[in-house]
């Protein structure tokens, strides 16, 4: 191969390297990610106290922990349920989850002491290997063995041309999410880090406000793209 060559592979497999490299026993973040787990835990108990009680709720119109979270899972829940219809309340657990484990995560990052576990790309492989086996559980529930027909593409004189390139599409897509999600933290983070080294105080302001605004973009494309998937494989139209 020449240096030309290597070169060229190099560049394109930097964010894949980069990625890998990041795959080692991290002290920290297992304490990281029980430590999201037992704020969402504890979040739960306390907003969620009420609604368990049996008794009739009656709205009261102030703005207390439990009917803001109210509102957020709510809207979370109509949006999923937008997506994949009557299905989003069998897997609400699931994509409800999801979403608010990696925003936790991600916001974490801005907490000066802790990282997000979300930089750490050997935690979000684990979340994009979840939704990709559940994607085709749910394909295979829903079909049975038709759902192969998924891969087929729209004619079948095209089977032979258009399975391999959806095996490989479908393949990626757990690949796709973990280093889309990754990579934004990582790079927000580290950019977050080099100008609170430079100026603790003041400069890093603006930079904490661009990490809250990509904590809350990067949790909504992965949480779409996961419903995107699950929509893809319980469609009926192939």
């Amino acid at each position: 191969m020449s240096a030309e060559g290597a070169f060229t592979w190099g560049s394109l497999a930097t964010p894949v390297n980069h990625a890998l490299e990041s795959i080692h026993v991290d002290t920290h973040l297992g304490v990281d990610v029980l430590f999201t787990s037992l704020v969402l835990i504890v979040l739960a108990l306390v907003a969620g106290a009420k609604f368990r009680s049996g008794t009739q709720i009656e709205p009261t119109g102030k703005l207390d922990l439990a009917s803001v979270t109210e509102t957020i899972v709510g809207g979370v829940y109509h949006f999923t349920e937008g997506l994949i219809g009557h299905k989003a309340k069998s897997l609400f657990a699931l994509t409800g989850s999801l979403a608010f484990f990696i925003l936790i995560n991600n916001l974490l990052g801005l907490v000066p002491g802790f990282n997000p576990p979300t930089d750490q790309f050997n935690v979000t492989i684990v979340l994009g290997l979840i939704v990709f086996v559940i994607t085709h559980v749910l394909g295979f529930q829903t079909h049975g063995f038709a759902y192969i027909k998924h891969f087929m593409g729209p004619a079948w004189w095209l089977a032979w041309l258009m399975f391999p390139i959806e095996l490989i599409s479908h393949l990626v897509r757990p690949l796709s999410l973990a280093l889309r999600l990754f990579g934004n933290i990582t790079g927000d983070h580290m950019v977050g880090a080099v100008f609170f080294g430079i100026l603790p105080l003041v400069l890093p302001l603006p930079f904490l406000g661009l990490g809250l605004f990509v904590s809350f973009v990067q949790t909504f494309v992965f949480l779409l793209l996961t419903l995107v998937y699950f929509q893809m494989a319980l469609a009926h139209d192939h």
